[in-house]
């Protein structure tokens, strides 16, 4: 656990968990009730933390926030805590349970002292918790701020998120658990697996389980890799024999994600999130409306008119996608014009110059595809919010579906044209290997070589200050500047745009690696510097971000299985047109489509089938939850009371239990048979 200073050197005097960041100009009474609020008993309505400013630290002189407020909780706290968010921690008899206070002492590595029976994650996550389950009582507005207004049951966190007066909230890192961490992660190059459960423990279930897919993803690469080389060297110019590795491709990425579905169900279940409810979603900070009441939490919320949005959605923001994928495409002409201008170049003085010149127009495309992607990308998070959806997870499904779409669209348009419609294999290879490289080396410059130079940047300014008022032998910050270093940290936005690029990828090898055998090659390298850069950026550049107890990939795995259906689509249409397979039907083009399009068919028959006999739990696991489910169920018959029975009686005083209200009914019948006895 992440120690605090000393009350003497001006630290808090408990554990510092989690930063909260006001605006510099709050108003002191908003602080004062914010502050109540957090240290407030649960029973009045508060978060019973511990909540302490910090000192300005850097001197008087700079120009500072001085509403930085560190909390933390008491040990009691977070264990009840853990009990409302639903944790699942491993049992005595090695099954993963919710944790209960009243059963505490039966989980392994409980100790009742603090010790790690919470990782400092699942610390930060409850308390996290805790603070966005503060509610409004007879508040009418925000204390000092008339405009923010607030109504009964209203979360005090979102409001003030909402109308800018709360900054920020992120948790603290632990300094030597993240050397620990960094060094068996990134810091020294090996052959051996990620240490995940570590990297879980730290980060929390959702960074993990990307790390996790990662790896996945690229061992999996490993044996088209492997066979992509020999088939490079040996069959590199006969672009007509990659039927083989065209059908390999349609196995392999069918079962590459039904093993991931095991291999995922496996991981979640050891770190107790896939039999974890899910927690009720509230409104988002950015949703707003007319105040009504909401039927399902009794409480005053804004409601927005769901037609209201549907017009929004079809009106205003599938017209503009359409207009977009447009505007791709008229791009994607643009270049397939520059391509023949230079052709007719190097075909009428073919010389090394020239040759040269065959990559500038697919080299500006790649550019200018992640160009287009960025811009895209903003105008879909702008439109995704206008449309005004009440629960962050339909903002994000709806957020993934526009990016996705037009991703696909932007950067695999030119590959099918080139494929289906001008059937020219050589193109093919060139464009998909000139597009493949050119996004690996933009991604990284812009995922790991920007970040980190603005990063260090920061930092050294942040260090030099602090340093002022420390001597030269005293390497390590106080908590102040720490504090203040981690706040000026770039955000991170999550896994969206990691899981965006793994998607691309997993597009370009699935779709047209057959006529490019290389592609598993570059991207095997590219994953393996992925690990590393992500790693550090996770260690470095960014603020820690809150644990999130996912259960799987969520959407994304949606989005691999569609690729993989059009992959099996595409790769069919692929074998249908080399010339091997066109010698069968020399006489009939009609006869080729038709077997095509029902192979293809069976193919993904085949692959749906697959899917339904290949479970997403393994066996054990599934005895596991069914074993739990069916104890659950016994030990809530065990506590429920008999109505209609003698163990239960309407009465004004309180009611004994079922143990209780037996013995006193015998009581009264032996001094009943005492009073017989003696007439």
């Amino acid at each position: 656990m992440l120690q605090g200073l000393s009350a003497d050197a001006g630290g808090p005097r408990f554990t510092p968990l989690v930063v909260v960041e006001l605006v510099s100009d709050a108003k002191e009474e908003v602080i004062a009730w914010l502050l109540g609020r957090i240290r407030d008993q649960q029973q009045n309505g508060g978060a019973e933390l511990l909540v302490e400013q910090l000192d300005h630290g850097v001197g008087d002189q700079e120009k500072v926030n001085p509403n930085l407020f560190v909390v933390g909780a008491s040990w009691q706290r977070l264990l009840s805590g853990a009990e409302d968010v639903g944790l699942f921690k491993e049992y005595s008899d090695g099954s993963m349970r919710g944790f209960t206070c009243a059963n505490k002492h039966n989980f392994k590595d409980f100790k009742g002292d603090g010790g790690s029976f919470l990782s400092m994650a699942e610390c930060q996550y409850i308390i996290k918790h805790e603070l966005d389950t503060l509610r409004a009582k007879d508040e009418t507005h925000v204390p000092g701020y008339s405009r923010a207004k607030l109504y009964p049951g209203k979360s005090i966190i979102r409001r003030l998120q909402s109308k800018g007066i709360l900054v920020q909230i992120f948790p603290l890192h632990e300094k030597e658990e993240l050397k620990r961490l960094s060094f068996s992660w990134y810091k020294k190059v090996k052959l051996s697996l990620q240490p995940l459960d570590d990297i879980r423990h730290y980060f929390g279930e959702g960074q993990a389980l990307y790390f996790g897919f990662l790896e996945y993803f690229t061992f999996a690469l490993v044996p088209l890799a492997l066979i992509g080389v020999p088939y490079y060297l040996f069959d590199w110019e006969d672009y007509d024999k990659y039927v083989v590795f065209a059908v390999f491709n349609l196995i392999w990425c069918t079962v590459i994600l039904e093993l991931w579905k095991r291999f995922s169900a496996t991981l979640a279940y050891h770190w107790g999130t896939l039999s974890r409810k899910k927690a009720f979603e509230e409104p988002r900070p950015g949703f707003h409306g007319v105040l009504g009441f909401n039927p399902v939490t009794g409480r005053e919320e804004p409601l927005y008119p769901n037609a209201k949005r549907l017009l929004r959605i079809y009106l205003v923001s599938l017209p503009f996608v359409l207009l977009c994928l447009y505007l791709s495409l008229y791009v994607m002409m643009i270049y397939f014009r520059m391509e023949g201008w230079v052709l007719s170049i190097h075909d009428e003085d073919p010389t090394f110059w020239t040759g040269v010149l065959l990559f500038i127009p697919s080299i500006i495309y790649a550019v200018v595809i992640e160009i287009m992607n960025l811009i895209y990308r903003y105008a879909a998070e702008y439109l995704t919010e206008w449309e005004n959806h009440r629960l962050e997870s339909s903002y994000q499904n709806h957020l993934v579906l526009k990016v996705l779409v037009f991703n696909f669209v932007n950067c695999f348009a030119s590959l099918f044209y080139i494929a289906f419609v001008m059937q020219d294999m050589a193109l093919l290879r060139q464009s998909l290997a000139t597009l493949l490289i050119t996004s690996q080396i933009l991604n990284q410059f812009m995922e790991a070589f920007l970040p980190y130079w603005l990063q260090r940047r920061r930092n050294k300014k942040m260090i030099r200050k602090a340093q002022k008022r420390r001597t030269l032998q005293d390497k390590e910050l106080p908590l102040v500047e720490q504090v203040r270093l981690e706040a000026d940290m770039s955000t991170y936005l999550g896994t969206f745009d990691d899981y965006l690029e793994l998607f691309l990828l997993f597009g370009y090898v699935s779709l047209f690696s057959c006529v490019y055998p290389l592609a598993a090659v570059l991207v095997v390298l590219n994953n393996i510097t992925e690990v590393y850069s992500d790693a550090f950026k996770m260690c470095h550049v960014f603020k820690r971000p809150f644990s999130d107890p996912a259960a799987n990939i969520g959407v994304w795995q949606l989005a691999f299985e569609a690729m993989s259906v059009i992959a099996v689509v595409t790769n069919c249409t692929l074998i249908g047109m080399s010339p091997q397979v066109k010698a069968y039907f020399p006489d009939s083009d009609t006869q080729l489509i038709l077997w095509t399009v029902a192979i293809e068919h069976g193919l993904l028959a085949f692959k749906f089938i697959l899917t339904f006999l290949i479970p997403d739990v393994p066996k054990h696991i599934q005895t596991k939850l069914s074993r739990l489910e069916f104890e659950s169920l016994e030990a809530l018959k065990k506590k429920r009371p008999l109505h209609g029975g003698k163990c239960w009686k309407p009465r004004s005083s309180p009611r004994l239990s079922c143990e209780e209200e037996e013995d006193e009914e015998e009581e009264k019948r032996r001094r009943s048979r005492r009073r017989s006895h003696r007439f």
